[in-house]
């Protein structure tokens, strides 16, 4: 992870994103902090510019105007790749895993400082013996994550074997193993079981309460509120509000964003 000094505590600063496409106003002014070592979350209701807002801060987006700082750098319209190596690392709602390879080919083929393929050819049962130095610490690390996201009984299955669950335990544990200062997690519960729900949760809590700093789009109101130490609501591509979950659940204005939606 990179060492940020401890000097501000504000590790993800968003300011005055806009953002159109074809004449239509996605983001009007976008503007939040999110304060190191913290699970934030950010609400809206549909097409309140959420997906659009982790587009352009994983650099998949460019906005039209506006800037954005990590680690007090400026990385605004900066590549996704760069973005990643700075330690700011998104997942995406849909798993974007190898199907045909094996999970823990998978989470090999993450770290960015690996050299060659030969990784992941040499990972079949009598082989490990084989393998190099490098690519041995890489597959204890890869084991390692495995076995923190109770998962390490499937590395030697396909990838698309999985269920929609495990693949999002498996897309977490691969986007940990670029060893990030930050996560942006998109709807990281969709389609996850009450129990894999629990269990990813409870890996993420764990993480924060290491360092981690998580910035989350969820739908799930009572997940956001019990977890989150703070909530960013957005509405008509602004920022609403940001507080407390107990502030956020008493303003008249969320109230009234939310009335007659879908929140799920």
């Amino acid at each position: 992870m990179s060492d940020l000094g401890g000097v501000d505590t504000q590790l993800l600063e968003v300011e005055s994103l806009h953002k159109s496409f074809g004449g239509i106003t996605a983001l009007g002014g976008v503007t939040f902090e999110v304060e190191s070592g913290t699970l934030t979350g950010l609400i809206g209701p549909n097409g309140a510019g959420k997906s659009t807002t982790f587009s352009i801060i994983g650099g998949m987006l460019q906005a039209d105007s506006g800037a954005i700082q990590f680690g007090g750098e400026d990385i605004t319209g900066e590549s996704p790749d760069y973005i990643a190596r700075k330690g700011l690392v998104r997942t995406f709602q849909m798993s974007r895993e190898f199907q045909n390879m094996t999970v823990i080919e998978n989470m090999m083929i993450a770290p960015t400082s690996q050299r060659g393929e030969s990784a992941i050819q040499s990972i079949t049962p009598g082989l490990r013996e084989d393998v190099s130095e490098q690519e041995e610490d890489i597959f204890e690390k890869a084991w390692e994550m495995l076995e923190l996201f109770d998962i390490d009984h499937l590395a030697l299955e396909n990838a698309g074997a999985l269920s929609g669950g495990q693949r999002k335990l498996l897309e977490l544990a691969r986007a940990l193993m670029l060893e990030p200062e930050m996560l942006l997690l998109d709807e990281p519960f969709a389609g996850v079981n009450p129990t894999l729900e629990k269990k990813l949760i409870n890996r993420i809590e764990r993480l924060r309460d290491k360092g981690q700093t998580f910035l989350l789009v969820e739908h799930d109101m009572d997940m956001i509120m019990d977890h989150c130490e703070q909530v960013i609501v957005m509405h008509q591509g602004d920022t609403l509000l940001t507080g407390t979950p107990e502030e956020v659940q008493s303003e008249e204005r969320v109230i009234e964003a939310y009335l007659g939606e879908n929140v799920e």
